[in-house]
């Protein structure tokens, strides 16, 4: 018995010993890739060029476990879709704006207003993998996209434009956002995704939780959290990069797409904006932005 013990113990420990090396293994060609991209995209920071055409994408479905439909939902009588897409030709970053969409009633209804269109798979999984695929049908070739989120009817264009620049001004960066300050009656809203920043503006973490949260539990109503506007930039190159990534954990458990990106060692730059509106997620908060449109005379 004391044989078999040490023999199975021994077998165990060299299981053990095989998995932690394969891992490692995994994470190191993870790491390398990683490596090789801030390499390629700092060199190519050198160039004058660096950044320079930028498309919007605003990926939009008419399937939502939240609220079907949402993109024609209308909004003080125009669909949301479209105040989002108005919003967004007000960018002067941008040098072209499409829809991205696999559904007809969608894209009819873009078309209608004026919008360039793109149709792309129902297998896509989330806004950034129909931007790439979107990206890859367009003529045109661009360095930057930015996946302007279908549900920020008031998305302001400034903020389009900060992103792109804060983009351009981090090589090393792949990927740049923006939050704004979090209203305490959202502290606990997972519809409200959260974010941490570190010291030269990059983040750190998102989550639909409180970060950071304290031990007693509670907001405390000093501490400066950050919400997530959702508005998201990338470098073209890397968009390619990403749909390739396979799904990692803090992503699967979060829902979130961009945690993807941190978990495979890639930075992400973000900005600080005043942004007092949110989006849509869920069809009460259409009654909030038309309460917040008609207190500011907002069309």
């Amino acid at each position: 018995m004391a044989i078999s013990g040490t023999s199975s113990t021994s077998s165990s420990s060299s299981s053990s010993s095989k998995g932690w090396i394969l891992h490692g293994l995994a994470v190191g060609t993870a790491a390398a890739v990683a490596l090789g991209a801030h390499a390629y995209f700092y060199y190519r920071y050198r160039s004058a060029k660096f950044r320079s055409r930028v498309v919007g994408i605003i990926p939009a479905r008419f399937a939502s476990s939240r609220f079907e439909g949402k993109p024609l939902v209308e909004i003080l009588g125009k669909p949301m879709i479209q105040r989002t897409w108005e919003r967004a030709k007000l960018a002067t970053s941008l040098d072209h704006v499409v829809v991205a969409t696999d559904d007809d009633k969608i894209a009819e209804c873009c078309r209608g207003f004026g919008a360039d269109v793109v149709m792309t798979s129902v297998a896509c999984r989330n806004g950034t993998e129909r931007c790439n695929e979107a990206l890859q049908k367009l003529r045109k070739k661009y360095d930057v996209v930015v996946n302007i989120q279908g549900d920020e009817p008031l998305i302001e264009p400034e903020i389009i434009d900060g992103i792109v620049k804060a983009l351009r001004a981090a090589p090393d960066a792949v990927f740049s956002t923006a939050v704004t300050a979090l209203k305490p009656e959202d502290a606990f809203d997972p519809n409200r995704v959260k974010c941490v920043v570190d010291n030269r503006g990059y983040a750190i973490y998102f989550s639909r939780g409180l970060i950071p949260f304290n031990k007693s539990g509670k907001v405390t109503p000093q501490f400066p959290y950050l919400l997530h506007l959702g508005i998201q930039s990338y470098d073209s190159k890397f968009l390619k990069i990403y749909t390739e990534l396979q799904p990692t954990p803090l992503q699967l458990e979060e829902d979130l797409e961009q945690l993807k990106v941190l978990e495979n060692g890639y930075k992400m730059k973000v900005i600080k904006v005043d942004h007092e509106c949110h989006g849509v997620d869920v069809p009460e908060d259409i009654e909030k932005i038309e309460h917040y449109m008609r207190e500011r005379n907002l069309d």
